[in-house]
């Protein structure tokens, strides 16, 4: 990672999403590396929305400054 606290915030946004779909009683029983493809795929795609909307909503900001 070119940023170390990137990672941290990666595994925070993972986490939190996880608990969202209702993964976190698996992953602590089983771990990420034994889930499904389909349970990763949820959390990885909406991880990728996630990330989308925030970037819109800084872009947003940016190009409309509150007055």
């Amino acid at each position: 990672m070119l940023v170390p606290q990137a990672e941290q915030a990666l595994d925070n946004l993972k986490n939190e999403i996880a608990s969202e779909l209702g993964l976190t009683q698996k992953i602590q029983s089983v771990g990420y590396a034994n889930m499904s493809p389909y349970e990763v795929g949820q959390i990885g795609g909406q991880m990728v929305k996630r990330m989308i909307e925030m970037v819109e909503s800084q872009m947003a900001n940016t190009n409309n400054p509150q007055r």
